[in-house]
């Protein structure tokens, strides 16, 4: 099949490269131009540079106009293929090929719709993410689903590690979706879209932990922002600690939330839960973190002795 593809760092640079290792033609690649912002720096694996390495011309675009339009329009593919592109797609888009368009996104849906969907999994506590291909429609992330592939999610698990898990899975679950589609197999199942659940673009505060959630919570948000991700964060005595390794304590801690207690095992154990004060709840034991000078200290180095608050 001729194809156009509309992607952005590693998600749509895998996703070309599988294409680009298939039978099928890629005709055009459409992505968006080098950003800094914090999260698009990380898996930055150029689009643009692997089409140009190959000899397919390129789009550069922030959002779809008219002149893109009409280039897609001239070109006559038979469907377009969409990952981690950052932008609304118009219908006299989207519904221009034969076969539309089949857009990529790494959860499960309905679950997890929208933006950063490996990270806001596993901080939900979900026991398994994914990469969903579906028909893009009116609505984002809203359409009949062709095929979905899954990867648990462990207790050890860090979203660097999922991340890499769900791309992995683009190869597969692209070319098997385009063979069901062009032989005219492919099964589309509408979403349960009562069962959808949408989260925002993170952003900086996001990262910044809240002693008042239970220990287990917080470590998911430790291992969610792990490196190169902005890690989870908090402040003692006025200074930004950056938590890069943590766990739930083995013992029962009680007080007042963000309270720095004691040593155990490899770390310093933090009261954490709104209800710390009546004694039920694990701590949360910071065993590594990184100061603003870019320093990695172990935590009992850092904390030698109990005493203070972090908030």
């Amino acid at each position: 099949m001729r194809i156009v593809t509309f992607g952005y760092q590693t998600w749509g640079h895998r996703t070309l490269e599988a294409l680009i290792e298939s039978p099928h033609e890629v005709v055009l690649s459409v992505t968006h131009p080098p950003s800094e912002h914090a999260y698009e720096t990380i898996w930055s694996d150029s689009v643009e540079d692997l089409a140009r390495e190959h000899g397919i011309p390129v789009h550069l675009a922030q959002r779809p106009d008219d002149e893109l339009i009409e280039r897609v329009k001239h070109l006559e593919p038979d469907i377009i293929v969409a990952n981690n592109w950052r932008t609304w797609l118009p219908r006299e888009l989207f519904d221009l090929p034969p076969h539309g368009t089949l857009n990529l996104h790494d959860s499960l849906l309905p679950k997890f719709t929208g933006f950063s969907p490996v990270i806001w999994a596993l901080i939900s506590g979900e026991s398994e993410v994914g990469l969903t291909a579906h028909r893009m429609d009116d609505g984002l992330d809203t359409g009949d689903v062709v095929l979905q592939r899954a990867v648990p999610i462990t207790s050890t698990s860090t979203a660097t590690e999922l991340v890499a898990a769900t791309i992995d899975l683009i190869p597969g679950v692209l070319g098997d979706a385009l063979e069901q589609i062009e032989s005219g197999t492919a099964v589309w199942t509408p979403q349960r879209l009562e069962d959808r659940t949408f989260f925002h673009k993170r952003s900086e505060i996001d990262s910044a932990i809240n002693w008042n959630w239970p220990a287990d919570q917080i470590d998911r948000l430790v291992r969610a922002q792990s490196d190169p991700y902005p890690n989870a964060y908090t402040h003692f005595r006025g200074q930004r600690l950056r938590v890069t390794k943590a766990s739930v304590s083995r013992c029962v801690y009680g007080g007042t939330p963000g309270r720095v207690f004691i040593h155990e095992g490899d770390g310093m154990v933090i009261v954490a839960g709104s209800d710390a004060h009546l004694g039920r709840n694990k701590g949360l034991v910071i065993e590594r973190l990184r100061t603003d000078d870019g320093v990695e200290h172990a935590a009992k180095d850092f904390f030698p002795h109990g005493g203070g608050y972090l908030g």
